[in-house]
């Protein structure tokens, strides 16, 4: 790939970045549709051709690429921290809470999106995101095991995850410590049937 290319590509994803960014505000009255896509395209000087151009796949790829950006968030924000100095456990409860703050200015958004993957047609592609989700903080928390282990971690990092996501959606505590409250007893829950086992 030469510089210009690689240039080039730079350019792609940051126009891509600040139309999706654009988009959000849009999405809270819109869903996660290509009215929001034109309407976050028209604040940042765009036309609907240049909108297309930069999300082919529509609403769908809108919401892949704001997963995404909150999970590169998420991993800047876990590099920054001293993990050597947590245990794994503390390292997860790091990871689902960056995560979360990553998208708090968007909760209508992050609320339009579940209601989006709660529809049967939506739902293999809500599952792919969380997925991913979920391998980029076990990752991120220096997890590398390749073995039995791998899935079953990640499937109860999945429902740690979620229901933490869902409770902060109706959290109206300051600083949101009811979440963070919430997220310390499912972590808890979790290690007291691992020493069960």
């Amino acid at each position: 790939m030469s510089d210009d290319d690689a240039g080039n590509g730079a350019n792609r994803e940051a126009e891509r970045e600040r139309l999706m960014l654009a988009a959000l505000p849009h999405v809270a009255f819109d869903g996660w549709t290509r009215t929001a896509l034109t309407a976050g395209a028209r604040d940042v000087g765009l036309d609907g051709i240049e909108a297309a151009r930069l999300f082919p796949g529509g609403a769908a790829e809108l919401i892949r690429a704001f997963a995404e950006w909150a999970d590169a968030l998420m991993v800047e924000r876990m590099a920054a921290s001293d993990l050597a100095a947590l245990r794994t456990h503390d390292r997860i409860r790091l990871a689902v809470r960056a995560r979360i703050e990553a998208v708090a200015p968007y909760r209508e958004a992050v609320r339009r999106g579940l209601a989006h993957f709660a529809l049967p047609g939506n739902a293999p592609s809500g599952l792919k995101m969380l997925h991913r989700t979920v391998d980029t903080m076990w990752y991120a928390a220096g997890d590398r095991t390749a073995d039995f282990g791998f899935y079953t971690k990640r499937a109860l990092l999945a429902g740690v995850y979620s229901t933490t996501l869902l409770h902060w959606l109706d959290d109206a505590s300051e600083d949101n410590e009811a979440t963070w409250a919430f997220l310390d007893r499912r972590i808890d829950d979790v290690l007291s049937v691992h020493r069960l086992r």
